[in-house]
């Protein structure tokens, strides 16, 4: 049996962005705060999309370079979980850790990048 992490990953980034965004528009009133989460709520969806886009290309032949789909939840872990803590009252100084999840999203765009020039297919012989 196959296990689909990268599919159950998405969804919980998903799942957490919809909340997160929801929670902006109804529950916050601070403005920052609503910022940081409409924020956090649109970086996670996309990159929980791309993760589901990855795992359905790697099921149709394309194979992404090892790590992909990894660095972009990396991403969202530091990127979007430092904007949810500070609208939730973290101390401002873990906006530091934002361009660190930022730039595991960059790193995972360079690796699909990396991936489609290579012409990485599962049906490719090396």
């Amino acid at each position: 049996m196959t296990r689909n992490w990268d599919v159950a990953a998405a969804a919980v980034v998903g799942l957490l962005s919809v909340g997160f965004g929801a929670f902006a528009a109804h529950g916050m009133s601070d403005p920052k705060a609503i910022e940081w989460l409409k924020t956090a709520s649109q970086y996670g969806a996309v990159h929980g999309l791309a993760v589901l886009a990855l795992a359905g290309l790697a099921r149709g032949g394309f194979r992404p370079v090892r790590g992909t789909s990894l660095a972009f939840l990396i991403g969202v872990l530091l990127f979007s979980g430092s904007l949810v803590a500070m609208a939730f009252g973290a101390p401002r100084w873990f906006g530091a850790i934002t361009p660190i999840g930022g730039v595991a999203f960059m790193a995972g765009w360079v690796l699909v990048m990396v991936a489609a020039v290579r012409g990485r297919n599962a049906d490719q012989t090396r």
